[in-house]
């Protein structure tokens, strides 16, 4: 008894501490995955507690089964509108950028090293996945947004690419054990398969939960743990069918993400917290399992091979991937630098070594070195990069609470949002009655100082005060407009980026230079809307943040509509 209440002790010490000094870091613009890690570290054989932890097969068991929480989570918030703005070009990086990392990755470590190629090659596939966790909880600990297409590619290549390199991995490991031959055709086999698998798992797994919860009466706190296991149980069924259980687990999430369930914000709530004590628990114990002596020993290969990623593999997979895309140069540059290494090189790097392969400890020592240098390097100058690129746009207005309103039966889900009002806030010093409303909704007051103000008392909207009102989840947008400032103080201004003035997309040029200097127009530049000369200039789809100069003024567009239409274009006037 006393040696499991030490555990207990141990272990939530290490959780708190890992917690408060993620707190400081996040101020500092540090990666918190990198926080996480270093704690381990320290706790570990030659740490200050000098725990002894040598257990591969309980880190890898841990670790699976959190990278499956991590990416159920990412699977469910990836919207419809980032697969419409971004599928293609993400499954390209995921598939072929994939690929591509791992043979040139292959290729420096045999021309640097003169190492055997299938333990280079097992190498590049241990290596080539990007974590999309760490890059996003990066933007969000600096309220950075950046803009949707690279978001969207960032994303979707990083919730799909972890299951190519499982593959690759497990491939390559269990040829390399066989002492099999290596056979392209065979390994395209043995892909094809697992990706085809596990899509059709995930899609039974998304659908079968989906009529579940609209369908089964429990208590709604149940709903977050049911589908937290229904993705364990989805990912070992999956990958003992021969697919791949990480994509089933992704594609389950993102069924269950873009389904219109009332339960859909209580998961999200309560698998945002389980994805985070994933993230903690994995690089602890990953922390704990590295001994820092030991990465001396392949220190050189490791850097170099660290080096040979960041600087050349990850650019040329990128540009390569992208190439039938159209995409702009700045935004292929951020991909290449975002190419973040998280846990799961580390994690599989353990496959090797419990399969018994020789050196099964090299594989170990140079990915946890490799992520480590990834995420100083890479990590701490995300933010600065994307601004440097002026990929950045102003956060959209959303509630700062939402509580759904399920239980009351209505067929469109209804919600109380809470908004905090500002002096950025358009309503701010506006009473109620003289907001003018497109969309149905209703004033239920304000709490100011910890006293509700009904709305009888009709008050006036004040900095601080924290309005609350009910709606249609369908019109969150419209009325976020008006109540929220769109974005946190350290956020860019919207303002600032479009400028003062909004046009409407179906007006033409012709019109517009009637009022502004765009300068001489061709002829038939005149007749083109604005909407019309964005398709004309850009060759590829359009996303918010897009900017055109004509003549003395900055076009940018700020709004699309569903068929991709633009609705809104922000105008500013250059000195």
């Amino acid at each position: 008894m006393a040696d499991l209440t030490s555990v207990m002790l141990l272990m939530g010490s290490l959780l708190l501490v890992s917690i408060l000094a993620a707190v400081v870091s996040s101020r500092l613009g540090a990666p918190l995955l990198l926080v996480f890690m270093i704690v381990g570290m320290l706790a570990g054989e030659e740490g200050i507690l000098g725990i002894e932890f040598n257990q591969p097969e309980i880190a890898f068991f841990i670790g699976s089964l959190a990278l499956v929480i991590i990416i159920f989570d990412g699977g469910m918030r990836t919207k419809k509108e980032r697969f419409r703005v971004a599928l293609w070009p993400a499954i390209s990086l995921a598939t072929l950028g994939v690929a591509l990392t791992c043979s040139l990755t292959a290729v420096g470590i045999v021309y640097l090293f003169d190492i055997p190629w299938p333990m280079a090659l097992l190498m590049g596939a241990i290596l080539s996945s990007t974590d999309a966790a760490a890059v996003f909880g990066i933007f969000q600990s600096q309220n950075l947004k950046i803009k949707q297409r690279v978001a969207s590619t960032l994303e979707i290549e990083s919730g799909t690419n972890d299951p190519m390199a499982v593959i690759l991995t497990m491939t390559m490991t269990s040829l390399i054990a066989s002492a099999e031959v290596f056979s392209f055709a065979a390994v395209s086999l043995e892909v094809l398969q697992q990706l085809l698998v596990g899509l059709l798992g995930g899609w039974l797994g998304g659908r079968t939960f989906v009529w579940m919860a609209r369908k089964i009466t429990v208590q709604f706190s149940f709903f977050p743990l049911l589908a937290a296991a229904s993705a364990v149980v989805v990912f070992a069924l999956t990958s003992t069918l021969g697919g791949s259980g990480f994509l089933a687990a992704y594609l389950m999430g993102y069924v269950i993400g873009n389904a219109r369930l009332p339960q859909l914000v209580h998961i999200l709530q309560v698998q945002d917290g389980l994805a985070w004590l994933s993230q903690i628990m994995m690089f602890l114990i990953l922390g704990l399992l590295v001994t820092p002596s030991h990465l001396m020993d392949n220190l050189v290969l490791a850097l170099s091979v660290a080096g040979v990623m960041i600087f050349l593999v990850r650019p040329l997979a990128v540009f390569l991937s992208l190439l039938p895309f159209s995409f702009p140069i700045k935004e292929q540059v951020f991909i290449s630098w975002v190419g973040l290494r998280g846990a799961v090189p580390i994690i599989l790097a353990l496959y090797p070594w419990l399969s018994g392969l020789p050196d099964q400890e090299l594989f170990f020592d140079i990915a946890f070195v490799v992520v480590l240098v990834s995420l100083v390097l890479q990590g701490w100058t995300i933010v600065p990069m994307a601004r440097w690129l002026k990929l950045e746009v102003p956060a959209e207005a959303e509630p700062d609470r939402r509580m759904p309103l399920d239980q009351v039966g209505s067929e469109e889900p209804l919600e109380l949002w809470s908004y905090q009002i500002t002096e950025r806030s358009p309503a701010c010093d506006h009473a109620w009655h003289e907001l003018r409303w497109s969309v149905p909704l209703e004033f239920v007051g304000l709490v100011r100082k910890g006293q509700w103000l009904r709305p009888g008392e009709r008050p006036q909207l004040r900095e601080d005060d924290k309005v609350l009102v009910v709606a249609q989840v369908k019109h969150i947008d419209e009325i976020s407009r008006v109540l929220s400032a769109g974005g946190k103080a350290r956020s860019l201004n919207a303002t600032d980026f479009f400028g003062d003035f909004t046009l409407n997309g179906n007006l033409s040029l012709a019109d517009i230079a009637a009022f502004y200097p765009l300068g001489e127009l061709d002829e038939k530049l005149q007749s083109k809307t604005l909407h019309d000369y964005f398709s004309y200039k850009f060759h590829r789809r359009m996303v918010v943040g897009d900017q055109l100069v004509l003549g003395q003024v900055q076009l940018t567009i700020r709004e699309l509509d569903e068929q991709d239409q633009i609705t809104k274009v922000g105008v500013k006037l250059l000195d």
